[in-house]
């Protein structure tokens, strides 16, 4: 096996599937990464068997000519140490190297003056990647999948009693997509259109995790994603990469009937001031063990007050600019942390939010104070009495 290689590209490669790379992995192999070559593409792949990354360079262009970044020499496959392998690659000195297995899975690595020999393993010895029928397939674009990530990944469980909530609920539609995600102390949902779903209504849970490394392989191109459903794992293809991640087991909680029909105080506010006032305010509750923030909404006198109290360092109370405010009067306590993550959500899509009320102790809404876009999150208020 022999291929020189343009070092940067090979790099951007290696860092989508080094995503898929744990330390800590089960089976010893899958600590490193696989290489493949053959006539036609140089293919590399990642794995810890919760999601497995393949990511390939062609040896032609699309004309059918010699791809100049990649020179092929001899056709092999070999699996190597994925940290000290990537370390190396990032720190060669020339803009290309030459990479080489000799007898013994001894690898050399050459790039001007340093010259690397390490230590392979056979190949034959990685696991292989599940075999993903395409019949069950559809597209969508690869911004409006990361939007929705986005929307959602963070309202995740990071609790394993419950499985399912671990993961970000999907429903693909052939106009629309829905994605969900609930802790069970927060909610966010947000619909998206499509031009391309699947015929049949498609729907799965996702790892958050998984998730959060597919939006980051997806940047800030837009490219067309291909989605391949199998019956514990689904593959997304984009571009010449490959991305499997395991299917979540269990049924996903009919959050819709969570959402509130009706509300009885309203109130919108700039997203960035209350989101300073929040800010300062959690300064405060931080310190405290429930982390509550009282908001106290006074619609008679026209005012929205945001207090903090905390018995080991103080108390801080903060007065907070809006833009409307109907209903009865409210005070009603909160997570500041649960708020900001859902205004720094809201923020992709509008500058403002509307937060809908109902009772002290009922979840209430939050969503952008923008026409057509279909974006709810709901919060559940804390007792601190």
């Amino acid at each position: 096996m022999k291929f020189t290689v343009d070092r940067s590209l090979f790099i951007n490669k290696l860092n989508d599937v080094l995503k898929a790379v744990s330390s800590r992995a089960s089976i010893p192999i899958l600590t490193g990464i696989k290489l493949d070559l053959d006539e036609n593409r140089l293919l590399l792949t990642g794995s810890d068997t919760d999601i497995s990354i393949e990511a390939a360079i062609p040896t032609k262009t699309s004309e059918g000519e010699k791809n100049a970044d990649l020179i092929f020499f001899s056709a092999g496959s070999v699996v190597v140490n994925a940290h000290f392998f990537s370390e190396i690659v990032k720190k060669l000195p020339n803009t290309t190297f030459d990479f080489e297995v000799k007898e013994g899975l001894q690898i050399q690595i050459v790039s001007g003056d340093a010259d690397y020999t390490i230590n392979g393993l056979d190949a034959s010895s990685y696991p292989r990647l599940p075999e993903i029928s395409d019949e069950a397939s559809f597209s969508v674009r690869g911004k409006t999948l990361q939007d929705l990530i986005n929307a959602t990944v963070f309202a995740v469980s990071t609790q394993d009693s419950r499985p399912a909530l671990t993961g970000v609920n999907f429903t693909f539609a052939q106009d629309h997509i829905k994605a969900v995600a609930t802790d069970s102390h927060r909610l966010s949902q947000r619909t998206m259109a499509t031009e391309d779903g699947p015929a049949n209504e498609v729907s799965m849970i996702l790892p958050g995790k998984n998730l959060q490394d597919l939006a980051q392989i997806i940047g800030e191109s837009d490219p067309e994603l291909k989605i391949f459903l199998g019956d514990s794992q689904v593959m997304f293809k984009i571009d010449s990469l490959n991305f499997y991640t395991r299917l979540l087991e269990g049924v996903y909680p009919d959050v819709d009937r969570l959402l509130p029909a009706s509300s009885t105080t309203h109130v919108q506010f700039d997203i960035a001031d209350l989101s300073s006032t929040l800010s300062r305010a959690s300064l405060v509750t931080h310190a405290n063990r429930n982390n509550a923030v009282q908001m106290k909404l006074d619609v008679a006198n026209g005012q929205v007050t945001v207090s903090g109290n905390s018995p080991e360092i103080g108390k801080v109370e903060e007065k907070v600019g809006f833009a409307n405010l109907d209903g009865r009067d409210l005070s009603i306590s909160f997570n500041p942390d649960y708020m900001q993550a859902a205004l720094r959500a809201a923020r992709s899509v509008a500058d403002a939010v509307k937060i809908n009320f109902t009772e002290p102790l009922r979840p209430f809404t939050v969503v952008p104070a923008k026409e057509g876009v279909e974006f709810v999150q709901l919060i559940t208020p804390i007792r601190t009495f």
